[in-house]
C-alpha cells in the first residue's frame, strides 16, 4: 500500500529517497521506540519528544493530561507533525559538504485526537508497554484509574505519512577523490547495556528485554525429573552459598570461593554481565521437589556463526554428587543446545588435574580432543593445561539414547565441577 502524496509529503530535494510505502513506514515505525512531535501553542512553535506506538493505521503518543501536548488536544484536537528518525551510519567526505548520514526516517501530519474511550486508552497503553518488551504488559502492574486520567494518550491516524530514508557510501565530487584525507562510512548501531535490577528485585532479567540478542543466550527454563535449571538471578545467592559451601566444589575452578551472600552476588552479577554480552549464559540448578538451589552451569565461548559453544562453570554441592543431576543437567543442556539452537559442537573444558570431571565428561559421551597447554593461570600462579573434550550433532543422537537409559536405570555420572 502506498501512502498518497500531499503538498506537506512532496519532496522538493533528493526526490529519490522519498517513500510513501506503508511497509516500510510501519517497519521504521515499530523500531523506533521515540518520536517528536510538533505543535503549536499560542502561536508559537514546540517540540515534545515522547514515546509512540503503531498498533495498525494509528500511531499512539504518549504524554501527561496537564502537559501542554496534552492540553492543547483537549478540545477538537491538536495539529502536529510528527518524525521519527533512526540513524543507520555517519558518511565522512573528503569534503566537508559531502559529510552525510545514512538513516530511515518517518514524517507523519495529521490532527492528534485524545483517547477518550477507556478500553482503547487501555489497550493503548498495554501496546506501549509491550513495545519496550513483548509480554512486559502481562509482566507489570495495569495503571488505576487515577493514572489513566493523569495520562494523555493521543491518536494520530496515518494517513498523511512520508518516508525519507539514505543509504550507500560516499558522494565525493570527482576533482575531489585524490584528495589525501580519509573517506568512508561508520555504521551506527543502538545497543543495550546489561539490565541494572532495582533494589530488592531478586529475579532474572526477562527474556523479553530488548537488547536480550541471541537465542543462543535467552533465558529459558529447563525443567527434569532430577533437576531444574532456572536462568540464574540474584535471588539464587544464598542458596548457592550455602549448597557450594564446600571448598573441594572450587578446587580446579578459576574463581574465589564466595564467602557471603554479597560476594556470591556479586560472582552472580559477572556472570549476568557476561550473559547480555553474548558470552555466557548461566543457570541456577534447583531441586525441582523442594526449589533447594543445588549448584549452577552455563553455556558459555557461545558462537553462534560457527554453532558451537562450551559447557562449564559448572558447580554441584556435594550431597547431590552421584546423583542423576549431573546427568539430567547435562541431557537437558545438549538437548537445547542441539536441538534447539541447532548446535554442530559442544565443547568442555576442564583442568588436566581435574580426573573427575574428565570421567564424567568423558560418561556423557563426549570425545576427548586434545590438551592446550598453559591455557590459564590457576589462582595460585601456576599454569593450567586444558583437556578439551567435544561433541558432534551427529554423535548427539546416540548420546542422547544413552543418557535417558542411564536415568532410566537409576545411574548417574559423578556431578563435576568445571
Amino acid at each position: 500500500m502506498l501512502y498518497p502524496q500531499t503538498e506537506r509529503t512532496t519532496a522538493t530535494r533528493y526526490r529519490d529517497r522519498m517513500s510513501y510505502d506503508a511497509d516500510q513506514a510501519h517497519a521504521i515505525l515499530d523500531e523506533a521506540y521515540d518520536c517528536c512531535v510538533a505543535f503549536v501553542v499560542d502561536g508559537e512553535p514546540r517540540v515534545l519528544p515522547t514515546l509512540q506506538v503503531r498498533v495498525g493505521d494509528t500511531l499512539y503518543l504518549h504524554g501527561s493530561s496537564g502537559g501542554r501536548f496534552g492540553l492543547s488536544a483537549r478540545t477538537g484536537g491538536v495539529r502536529v507533525s510528527v518524525s521519527v528518525t533512526i540513524l543507520d551510519a555517519i558518511v565522512y567526505g573528503r569534503s566537508q559538504f559531502h559529510h552525510s548520514a545514512n538513516y530511515r526516517s518517518v514524517v507523519v501530519h495529521g490532527v492528534a485526537q485524545p483517547v477518550t474511550d477507556p478500553a482503547e486508552k487501555l489497550a493503548a497503553t498495554r501496546a506501549l508497554a509491550d513495545k519496550v518488551g513483548d509480554g512486559r504488559a502481562a509482566d507489570s502492574r495495569p495503571p488505576t484509574k487515577q493514572e489513566l486520567a493523569q495520562t494523555s494518550v493521543l491518536a494520530l491516524p496515518l494517513a498523511e505519512v512520508s518516508v525519507r530514508a539514505r543509504t550507500g557510501g560516499v558522494n565525493d565530487d570527482p576533482a575531489d577523490l585524490a584528495l589525501p584525507h580519509w573517506a568512508g562510512v561508520l555504521p551506527v548501531s543502538r545497543a543495550f547495556g546489561p539490565p541494572q535490577a532495582d533494589a530488592g528485585v531478586t529475579a532474572a532479567p526477562p527474556s523479553y528485554l530488548p537488547g536480550g540478542g541471541s537465542p543462543w543466550v535467552r533465558p529459558v527454563l529447563l525443567a527434569g525429573r532430577h533437576v531444574r535449571l532456572e536462568p540464574l538471578a540474584p535471588g539464587h545467592a544464598a542458596g548457592m552459598l550455602d549448597a557450594l559451601a564446600d571448598k573441594e566444589v572450587w578446587r580446579h575452578l578459576p574463581t574465589v570461593q564466595p564467602a557471603t551472600v554479597a560476594e556470591m552476588t556479586a560472582y552472580i552479577a559477572g556472570l549476568l554481565d557476561r550473559q547480555w554480552t553474548g558470552a555466557q549464559m548461566p543457570w541456577a540448578q534447583v531441586d525441582p521437589a523442594d526449589g533447594t538451589v543445588i549448584g549452577t552451569t552455563s553455556y558459555h565461548d557461545i558462537d553462534p556463526v560457527n554453532r558451537s559453544l562450551a559447557i562449564g562453570h559448572t558447580m554441584v554441592g556435594k550431597p547431590w554428587w552421584r546423583t542423576g543431576v549431573n546427568t539430567e543437567a547435562k541431557l537437558l543442556l545438549l538437548g537445547h543446545a542441539f536441538d534447539v539452537l541447532g548446535a554442530q559442537k559442544v565443547f568442555w573444558y576442564t583442568d588436566i588435574y581435574n580426573e573427575r570431571s574428565q570421567n564424567a565428561i568423558a560418561r556423557l559421551g563426549a570425545t576427548r580432543d586434545g590438551v592446550l597447554r598453559h591455557q590459564r593461570l590457576r589462582l595460585d600462579g601456576t599454569w593450567r593445561d586444558t583437556v578439551v573434550f567435544a561433541m558432534t550433532a551427529d554423535e548427539w543422537p546416540a548420546a542422547a539414547r544413552r543418557l535417558r537409559e542411564r536415568l532410566t536405570a537409576g545411574g548417574a555420572a559423578t556431578p563435576a565441577a568445571a
